[in-house]
């Protein structure tokens, strides 16, 4: 194989053209901002992923009701940590008084 030959060049040519397109399109495909020719990313703009802005909302709003949700669960955890902590004696009296 002869290194020098022109043929070598176009092959590392072909070879670098056919990287940076899988490159792009794996790219494309998870949703990233693509490469032009001179390395610079293309911006993205909103009308690019008209369906982003509603899996934002949804992630929002379900985001907020865990948070509620893990809200109430450090409350509870609060309680029980509290009734497990105190002495058995203070526990009863307070049962007692419920009463």
């Amino acid at each position: 194989m002869n290194f020098g030959g022109p043929n070598f060049v176009i092959a590392i040519v072909a070879l670098l053209t056919v990287g940076w397109l899988v490159n792009n399109w794996i790219r494309a495909k998870h949703g990233y901002p693509l490469e032009d020719e001179w390395g610079g990313k293309t911006a993205l703009t909103d009308g690019d992923y008209p369906e982003a802005e509603r899996k934002i909302m949804l992630l929002s709003n379900e985001n907020e009701a865990l948070n509620g949700k893990i809200g109430h669960l450090e409350e509870r955890v609060a309680v029980l940590e509290r009734i497990v902590t105190d002495k058995a004696g203070r526990l009863s009296e307070e049962i007692e008084r419920l009463r």
